[in-house]
């Protein structure tokens, strides 16, 4: 009998699986918006600067969702930390290697990080998960961090939480997911962060007109 061929399942909306399949088929379309993205943004600039001066001078961060781009590794490096960009889609590491050809990228899950760490940049890379897995995620990074160990997460601000028009347009149905500053706040703090600071900023021109989220914390003591 002749092979009969079958469509690759879908993956669960969400997903590790998912994140790999929507990042991989537009990483491409995403650096060619985004790959001088944070020159625009003072605001950005001067909060990872920031973030830069609380840790340890050459200690080790991960730059979590680096995506295609690795401008936040880029920023980082530049400052005299040992940076690492992760992303679980091989699509955009591989293109941030080409871009940013003396950082170091790698292939990981954010969630699933067993170094210890001086340090953690999430600039918005808790949209692609439910929003069920924010504690998860942030109990996970908090095992991650050394105690005084800093936190930084930039997120969207809103209360969506599943499937959508690909807020990037790239005419996909992708994952999505918005936060509020109290759930930001209300994870971390539950994660064990103290809180530094949370500043909410208006879009610039030209941003999807969505408000952004900026918090700073460390982790507590053991």
């Amino acid at each position: 009998m002749p092979d009969t061929q079958f469509p690759a399942p879908v993956p669960v909306p969400g997903s590790a699986a998912d994140v790999v399949r929507t990042w991989d088929a537009r990483a491409d379309r995403y650096l060619r918006l985004f790959r001088d993205e944070l020159q625009g943004k003072p605001f950005d600039l001067e909060t990872l600067d920031a973030f830069a001066g609380r840790v340890v001078p050459g200690g080790r961060v991960y730059d979590a969702g680096c995506g295609p781009c690795g401008h936040v590794t880029e920023f980082l490096a530049a400052r005299g930390l040992d940076v690492l960009g992760i992303d679980l889609s091989p699509r955009c590491v591989g293109l941030a290697r080409r871009e940013r050809p003396g950082r170091r990228f790698a292939v990981m899950d954010q969630r699933e990080i067993a170094e210890p760490l001086d340090g953690l940049v999430s600039y918005y890379s808790l949209h692609d998960r439910p929003k069920g897995q924010l504690a998860g995620t942030l109990a996970s990074w908090a095992g991650a961090l050394r105690p005084g160990g800093q936190l930084l997460i930039v997120a969207k601000e809103g209360t969506g939480d599943g499937v959508v028009d690909d807020p990037l347009g790239s005419g996909m149905r992708v994952y999505w997911a918005e936060f509020t500053e109290y759930e930001l706040r209300a994870a971390a703090g539950e994660s064990g962060f103290r809180i530094g600071d949370c500043t909410v900023r208006e879009a610039y021109e030209g941003e999807i007109p969505t408000r952004r989220i900026y918090l700073s914390a460390a982790r507590g003591e053991a």
